[in-house]
This record gives C-alpha cells, structure tokens and sequence, in this order.
C-alpha cells in the first residue's frame, strides 16, 4: 500500500472548507491542503539537508555512493569527532522536536518524521555503549576494510584519482593512529576482542605489508598491485604513470607500513593480556548492552531469553519437518545419519570443473527465470531494475560468501545482480540452490531492495535504510514464499530450504548462548554440529561472527516470524478480502522499516479494506 493522501486528510480539508458541527470544546486544528505541502516540504527539505550535510562529513560514504567529492580523505574516527556528530544529532533532534508541527504532515512525511525522530533519539540513547565495538576484527576489521575499500570503492579513471589515492595511502599512519588510540581506550575500559580473534587480525595486518614495496620479493602488495593495475589503464604520458607509481610507493614504504606497524604492536600487547572468555556478558554492564543491541537488531523488546525459548521452539519444529522429508524419501537411520548422507552423497554436488561450474551457474540462472515468470501472484509494484545472475569475480571469490545481492545503481545504470560463488563447489550442494536464488535474488533481495532504491517522494535516508530485521527477514521470508506456489517440488531441494531456516533458527539460540547465558565458544559450535546438517568449518566461522557482532544474526528468523505473524494477522482479519500482492505493497513500498512501524502499517492496511 501506497501511502497518499487518505481519506482523513480529505475529510481535513473539507472541515476547513466547510466547518464541523463539533463544539467549540472537542474542535480540533484543521489544516488547509496548502498548510499540509507547506509543512511537509519544509520536513523534507531538512531530511535532504540533513542527508548531505552527513555524506559531506563522511568521505568514504561519498565515494560509496559514486561522488568524487574528498575522494583523498578517510572518515574521522576521533573520539572528538564522534563528540561532534553527537552534538549534531542532538540538534536536528531538537529542531524536529520545536520546529515542526507534526499534525500538519501528510502521511508519507508523518512515516519519515517517525522514523528520523526514532533514529536520532536511538542514536542519542546509545552514545553510553560508544566503545561497545570491536574496531578490528576477522568479519569487518579496520586491517581489512580499510584496503578493501581501496580496492573496491576507489575507483581511479583519472590522474586526479589516482594522485587521491595515493593521499589516501598517506592517510592510513594518523587514520590508524586514532585506531590504536581508540583501542587502548577500549582496553582501559574493560573491553577487547578475545584471544582467538588476534592471531586472525595479525595475520590480515601482516600479509598487507609483504611484498613490493615493503620487502624486496618478486611479488607485488596487494595495494601496489591494485594501485598499478588501475594506473596503467590510464590513458596519460607513461612518464606521468611513472611518477604516480613511485610517489604511491612512498606511501606504502613510509605512511602505509608506519600505520600498520603501530597497529600491530598495539595487538600483539594487547594479545598477551586478552581474556578467552567470548561473550559481552564480560563487559561492564554487558547484560544490559546485550539486551539493548538485540532490541535494535531486531527491532522489537524480545530479551536474551525470550529470543533463546524461540530459538529452540523453531529448531525443534523443523527437526520435526525435517523428519518427515527423510521418511518421504526412504531413508533408513536417524536424522543425524541423514544430515551426514546430504553432506557427502555426490549426486548432491556439481563437479569440481569448469563444466560442473556452468551447469550451476545455468540451473540458477533457470531458477531466476522461472520465478520472474510468476512475480505477478505475488506483487503489485515490481521494480524496474532487472536483476543478472554472475559467478563471484575470480578476485574475490577465496574470501567472499557463497552467495550474496548486489543492489543496482541508483541512476539505473546497472542492474541488480545474485552472485553465487563457485571456488569451492563442495559447499554449493545443489539442494539449497533453490532457497539461496529466491532470498538473494527474487523474491527476495532484489525485490525489497530496488524497489526502495526506487520509490518517489520519499527522503534518501528511507530508501537508503537498513534495519536488519526487516531487510534480511524479508529475505527468509522469501525462501518461504516459494513452497507455497509449488516451488521445492523436490523433497531434497524442500530440505535445503529447511536446513537454511534451521541454520537461522540454530542463531537465535548460538547468539544469546554465548552473549547471555556464557556460552564457550566450543559449546556454540558443539550446538550447530549436533543440529544443522552443515560442516564443521561453517560452525566455527558461524560462531566467530556470533562473538564479534553480538546480536546482528539474530535479525533474519525473527524478522521472518514477524512477517508471517503479520501476513497470518491480515489473512485472518480480511479472510476473502485477502489479497497478498496487497500485503507485499503494504511491506515493501515504504522502504527499510523497524518491525514496530510495520506493524501498525499492516493494522492500517487491515482498517482500510474492511
């Protein structure tokens, strides 16, 4: 559902057109339709302000959106930066709060005066847990994403960026410096990455600063060989590529290795006193941190406990689903027999070839095809951008997931696109292709995200907003889905459905394990080798993310039961008048959403057809 003008703003303007028979004691301010677009695009003139004024303050954002502008500065990670962004919050929280008046709002600018209010207030709320993160870590580490980002984001098509990376290069000693500073703050206050995550970051530390220019071996760094890969493209004099090899250079040899170098010693000091306990229940007040992060992931006030009780509530139910595919095909032995047959029966796997590698790549590119060809049982509004199906580029495809979306490009310029990686083919069983295509293509990401990229007359913070809960519960949900319309027809294909929602469901109970009930980290991984079907290697990576990001992979089974929660609400409240294209319209055609807000929208949509 669309949120235009409604029938009480209607019923708005004709009182103040035509009066009310109310008292003088129960009349109301009305507003006229101009007062309304007045007050509504002065809200959204400030939510536009607000937007830029942010990505000018944050430069890597900037180049993430595809500007140019500061493309030779870092973001600033200062404590007294991050001072500063709270006094800004705090001010557009106060400007919201006295300058508006929020009766005079159309309803799509009401929904977006919520949601900034919602947001800053939050942001404003949790400044106490400010040191409450790892800045380095084996998932998203400052070691890693900061040349990550070089060697994805910073693209160079001109001498004036490639002499931007090259400050940016320069800008790695004083960007890492405030990064051990924050660190040994951390440290002061209780709080660091446990014992087994140092040897990880070491290592990522290290292996950036082997090679040309750092050592005399024949192989290039990583950064020179991606800086001269994107020089030599240029088409500039070669004496110009020259220089800006040589200067680029000099900011490994002395800015480079000098920010690294500090950064590895600070480890390697902190690594001698770092505890092996993993949960943030260790951290001062770090009951109260947890409860606070697992309401903001998931965007409800379910605790530790009540999201732990659900946790094993679902793992017992599809245990039992899966029970019941195991006797459909005749398998003899106990379900765990049944998790190692799915693991290791070869008629489950595509070769290690490049033909086995094509027949995946063609089978996914079916699966896609196929459910673009019954979209329309399911949506009214469908985005325009067409979503591509690619094999994870060569470069990337060691250290990136199995399978994930890229969104297309705001201008349209490119489309969305599911990549399913294919290095390691033993983990790509052929019985969860099924599931992966509809939760990172369609119905799932691509549908959810291009749709928000392309909604109108809405503020750029809603169609570039993330609530995990929503985003990926939407994507679960969208595994779901397909079942219903005679997809999974093969019980093995119906199994890997269910073997992912029992890896999300396996989360809930892993996630509060270990941050609320002092779960070891042996202990979680014991947990999802004695209930998943998965290898071991998927339990430790699994469980590593779990103590370094507490509470984030919550997020995808509680938004998932939400959804259906709210679809079963409306089904029953409507009955015949039940029409799920309308229910998708309701979720996805107001952008990113906490569960919360959705949930009064779908109460609004099951008001409006009664």
């Amino acid at each position: 559902m669309r949120l235009n003008y409604s029938k009480s703003t209607l019923v708005v303007a004709s009182l103040f057109l035509f009066g009310s028979c109310k008292t003088n004691e129960e009349k109301e301010i009305v507003f006229s339709q101009e007062a309304i677009q007045k007050e509504s695009k002065k809200v959204n003139d400030f939510f536009q302000k607000q937007f830029t004024a942010n990505q000018d303050r944050h430069p890597m954002y900037q180049t993430y959106l595809g500007s140019s502008k500061d493309a030779d500065k870092w973001d600033d990670i200062s404590e007294e930066f991050q001072d500063k962004e709270l006094e800004f919050t705090k001010q557009a929280l106060q400007w919201i709060t006295d300058s508006v008046n929020v009766k005079a709002l159309d309803e799509p600018t009401k929904l977006s005066y919520d949601l900034f209010k919602q947001s800053l207030e939050e942001t404003i709320e949790d400044d106490k847990y400010r040191l409450y993160t790892y800045p380095v870590n084996q998932m998203h580490g400052s070691q890693a994403e900061i040349p990550a980002f070089l060697i994805n984001m910073h693209q160079i098509r001109s001498k004036k960026d490639a002499e931007n990376y090259i400050s940016r290069l320069r800008g790695i000693e004083p960007m890492f410096a405030e990064l051990v500073k924050g660190l040994k703050k951390r440290q002061e206050a209780g709080i660091m990455i446990p014992k087994f995550v140092f040897a990880r970051v070491l290592d990522d530390s290290k292996n950036l600063i082997k090679g040309q220019p750092f050592d005399t071996s024949k192989e290039k760094s990583t950064l020179l060989n991606d800086f001269e890969n994107k020089v030599s493209k240029l088409k500039i004099d070669p004496a110009e590529k020259s220089t800006l090899i040589t200067d680029a250079k000099k900011a490994l040899k002395e800015n480079v290795f000098a920010g690294y170098m500090n950064l590895i010693k600070t480890l390697e000091a902190q690594e001698k006193v770092a505890s092996t306990e993993d949960g943030v229940w260790k951290f001062p007040n770090g009951a109260a941190f947890y409860n606070n992060a697992l309401k903001r992931t998931t965007t409800t006030n379910l605790t530790a406990d009540e999201i732990h009780e659900i946790g094993l509530k679902e793992v017992a139910r599809i245990h039992n689903e899966m029970n019941i595919i195991k006797e459909k095909v005749g398998f003899k032995g106990s379900l765990q027999d049944f998790f190692k047959f799915m693991k290791t029966d070869q008629q489950f796997y595509f070769a290690d070839s490049d033909k086995g590698r094509k027949e995946y790549m063609d089978k996914a590119e079916f699966i896609i095809d196929s459910m673009k060809t019954r979209l329309d049982e399911l949506f009214i509004t469908k985005p325009k951008a067409d979503l591509q199906v690619k094999a994870v580029e060569a470069f990337r495809e060691k250290s990136a997931g199995k399978a994930f979306y890229q969104q297309p490009a705001l201008d349209g310029s490119r489309p969305g696109t599911y990549y399913a990686n294919m290095y390691d083919m033993a983990s790509m069983p052929s019985y969860q292709m099924e599931a992966l295509a509809y939760h990172e293509g369609i119905p799932g990401h691509h549908m959810q995200i291009a749709i928000a990229q392309e909604l109108k007359d809405i503020p750029m913070f809603r169609k570039l907003g993330r609530y995990t809960a929503y985003v990926e519960g939407w994507g679960l949900y969208s595994e779901f889905i397909p079942k219903e319309m005679g997809f999974y027809s093969d019980p093995y294909s119906d199994f890997g459905r269910l073997a992912m929602e029992l890896w999300r469901a396996c989360r809930l109970v892993v996630d509060t394990g270990i941050h609320a009930k002092k779960w070891t980290r042996e202990e979680g991984i014991k947990y999802y080798t004695d209930n998943t079907p998965n290898a071991e290697s998927d339990a430790i990576k699994m469980v590593e993310r779990h103590i370094v990001m507490p509470s984030q992979a919550t997020a995808y089974k509680i938004g998932m039961i939400k959804i259906i929660e709210l679809r079963e609400k409306a089904k029953k409240a409507l009955g015949d008048k039940f029409d799920i294209r309308k229910f998708h319209d309701v979720v996805l055609t107001n952008g990113p959403l906490p569960l919360n807000v959705l949930e009064n929208l779908v109460d609004n949509y099951i008001s409006s057809e009664k």
